[in-house]
């Protein structure tokens, strides 16, 4: 505490005066230069003037993706970015994965207009992935930070990257949108947005979404409803926002595959679905008869013999899902303080109920089925503020800012009953009542403070930052119902981590810029990830010796602007150190307890290339990157008698390819409009040895439209999509159970096949 209060009294120091300024996108620019950022026609914002590795995308680079993508999909293009998903539409949250220079999610920071939307991993203790958190159709513009991000970012697992959204201004918003696409595996998605009021003055919008589509293989149904509505209100010279959605979703899973199922089964295989009930029942009988999954009464009359062409308990479960209801608020106001003095204030609230569901026949159902309904559930009460001054005095921008967050956080492991061996009576996309069993019950409460300044100093041609943030989370886990579970406290506080960088302008269009950032990631209050997932004796032996996650990262690079090309040459290095591994003990249905402890270090290096040329109607995009992510020791199993040692030293990181590519060839007249994208990444290894891999590939998406004008001013826009046009067969998702040492593993999911859409929009 003491060294907290003396970097507090040191911040009067570096900063002139009681001015501060706020941070506004992540140091993207002033709001006027975000203005005319989006009245140009890149592709990609380079970043000029930054002194860190970022680009932007804006809101017409998700618009030509089919209505409904995620926008992660719309950053895969960018360097050393690497999204993955079983779905056409990066959308489908349990194979929803994105990794930045060998990082993970768990290990990237995520916000929508500065409100922390967690690590939005599927279980997410501390936030909501943002399909849930806003339509796409109403982000305005992504900005994406390779390294570890600004300074300001309310964040504190940001090692490795962060992605920060930005929603649309009402002022930018047509008066009246209507969006409708049909297309492949019989998708329908309906979208509507009114806007309201003056650009200059009041204004507002209220928008509407509801998608369903069918399963690309197998049966069920993924589905959602979103309404977003934003509302801005000029008082004086200060300036009132507010922000509200509610989503409701629910998806069916594909199943998790290994390479000798997919070998075996192919990549369209799926679980059994909701028509081949008795299917799934005799296949647990027969588990339960070869004592594979040790569940009881047994049927003998079923035999002990798989049917053609399952071989395993876990080739198929009879059905899976995800559910997730949410609410979030924000209200915020920005306030000049004097001429060259502002402050901004956000409050926010975020609201959660969800399960995620199996059916697994490791469990009996007591009205003598040989399978029960599993769910993880989830239920999370948080609310923040954050507050930033900001201020502009000669030579110097200074800034200081403040994050509280409170969040209340209940998880627990409850199983249902099917109604009868004739009718499963349950429907997995339906949330679940009154269960037979509550294994485990946990509450947890994180309460997270965190602070940063920072001071940027314009010295001629370039110009200097100097800033460091600091937090504190404590972590308290109670047990409602233990069931083997941790309950326990931790705590993290690291008050001082630098953030220095330059920028300077070389002429001709060409700058140099650098920086070193040194980050501290929290750790998670979860039953089922980090410390709390692991036994109690398991906790208690490693507490006194665990250590957080930490992260150094240096850039260096040179930006160009010169005639119609834009374009970036950045190299990296990563120093992360204390690396916490989670060691999977069961297979991900059963969900047993895991073994967890720090392991070493990672570095992670490489170079990342960026450029665009455009002329005329046309325009030439590519990136590529170059990462050499290694472990820099070997794994110590301290958990096993002997101690087990894994040989990671010099391994890849998994899920971290070494070689990206993707190249864009894009046409818009105003009227025609088209793009030809391709993205390349070589193999990705899934286990911690490096034994097992999936191959590079190469996956094609096209798209093509025209706009019209019709009498009155309203336009219309017809548009058509086709993902992965060469009807790649590919693994897509990995890790989706975690990660092995060695062998094979039950943790990858196939890509979606070619898919068509058709889309009309109307603009009145």
């Amino acid at each position: 505490m003491r060294r907290f209060q003396i970097i507090l009294l040191a911040t009067a120091a570096c900063i002139p005066g009681t001015a501060f300024a706020e941070e506004v996108a992540a140091d993207a620019g002033a709001a006027a230069a975000e203005t005319a950022e989006a009245e140009t026609a890149d592709i990609v914002v380079f970043g000029q003037g930054q002194s860190r590795q970022v680009q932007q995308v804006k809101a017409r680079d998700i618009q030509i993706l089919a209505p409904g993508t995620s926008p992660l999909r719309a950053i895969e293009k960018l360097p050393s970015v690497n999204v993955q998903s079983a779905d056409p539409f990066g959308a489908y949250e349990w194979s929803t994965r994105i990794t930045i220079r060998g990082f993970n999610q768990n290990q990237l920071g995520f916000n929508l207009d500065g409100i922390p939307l967690g690590d939005m991993t599927y279980g997410n203790n501390n936030g909501l992935h943002i399909s849930r958190a806003i339509s796409s159709d109403n982000i305005g513009r992504t900005l994406v930070s390779q390294g570890s991000g600004s300074i300001g970012t309310q964040s504190t697992n940001n090692l490795g990257g962060t992605l920060e959204f930005f929603s649309l201004d009402p002022k930018d918003v047509a008066g009246l949108s209507l969006t409708g696409t049909y297309g492949s595996s019989q998708t329908a998605r309906g979208f509507a947005r009114a806007r309201f009021g003056k650009d200059d003055g009041a204004r507002a919008y209220a928008s509407v979404q509801y998608y369903k589509t069918n399963k690309w293989k197998g049966e069920g149904e993924q589905r959602q409803f979103i309404a977003n509505a934003k509302a801005v209100v000029p008082l004086g010279d200060a300036t009132l926002d507010a922000y509200i959605s509610h989503s409701d979703r629910a998806e069916q899973d594909y199943q998790d595959l290994s390479q000798e199922m997919i070998g075996r089964l192919g990549y369209d295989w799926d679980n059994f679905g909701p028509s081949q009930y008795l299917l799934a029942l005799r296949v647990a009988d027969i588990g339960a008869n070869r004592g594979d999954s040790g569940t009881t009464p047994l049927n003998p009359a079923a035999g002990t013999t798989y049917p053609a062409p399952i071989a395993s308990l876990d080739d198929a479960y009879y059905d899976a899902s995800g559910l997730r209801r949410d609410t979030l608020g924000a209200v915020g106001i920005n306030v000049p303080l004097g001429a060259t003095v502002d402050m901004s204030l956000k409050g926010y609230l975020h609201l959660n109920e969800g399960q995620g569901t199996w059916g697994t026949p490791y469990v009996n159902s007591p009205t003598g089925v040989p399978m029960a309904l599993r769910t993880t559930e989830y239920d999370i009460e948080r609310w923040g503020l954050f507050s930033t001054l900001k201020g502009e005095f000669g030579a110097h921008k200074a800034s200081l800012g403040i994050w509280f967050e409170n969040n209340d956080f209940e998880q627990s492991r409850r199983f249902y009953a099917y109604s009868s061996r004739s009718a499963p009576g349950l429907d997995h996309l339906r949330f679940q009542t009154n269960p037979f069993f509550t294994q485990w019950q946990i509450k947890f409460n994180t309460r997270t403070f965190q602070y940063h300044v920072q001071d940027e100093i314009a010295l001629g041609a370039g110009k200097i930052s100097l800033g460091w943030k600091g937090f504190k989370v404590e972590n308290q886990a109670r047990a409602v119902i233990a069931g083997g579970r941790t309950v326990g406290d931790l705590a993290v506080e690291d008050y001082f981590q630098p953030h220095v960088g330059f920028n300077y302008e070389l002429g001709q269009g060409i700058e140099a810029f650098g920086g070193f950032t040194q980050v501290t990631r929290a750790f998670a209050s979860s039953t089922t990830a980090g410390p709390f997932s692991s036994t109690q004796a398991g906790f208690d032996a490693i507490k006194p010796v665990l250590k957080p996650e930490q992260s150094d990262t240096y850039e260096l690079g040179l930006r160009f602007a010169q005639g119609g090309f834009n374009g970036v040459l950045a190299a990296y290095r990563v120093d992360f150190r204390n690396r916490l591994l989670t060691i999977p003990t069961s297979v991900g249905i059963v969900g047993a307890a895991n073994a967890l402890q720090n392991v070493g270090g990672v570095r992670a290096q490489g170079i990342e290339l960026t450029g665009e040329y455009r002329t005329g109607p046309f325009s030439l995009f590519a990136s590529y990157s170059y990462n050499d992510n290694t472990y820099r020791d070997d794994v110590v199993i301290t958990t096993t008698l002997p101690a087990t040692v894994v040989p990671t030293k010099g391994k890849t990181v998994v899920d971290s390819p070494r070689h990206m590519l993707h190249g864009e060839m894009a046409y818009d007249d105003g009227g025609l409009f088209g793009r030809l994208a391709a993205g390349y990444m070589s193999k990705r290894y899934f286990t911690y040895t490096n034994d097992r891999w999936v191959d590079g590939r190469v996956v094609v998406d096209a798209s093509v439209g025209y706009r019209l004008k019709l009498f009155g001013g309203q336009k219309v826009e017809l548009q058509l999509n086709v993902t992965n046009l060469f009807d790649l067969d590919y693994v897509s998702t990995i890790g989706s159970n975690g990660f092995g040492n060695s062998g094979d593993n039950q943790t990858l999911l196939a890509g979606a096949p070619r898919q068509v859409f058709g889309t009309m929009r109307f603009e009145f």
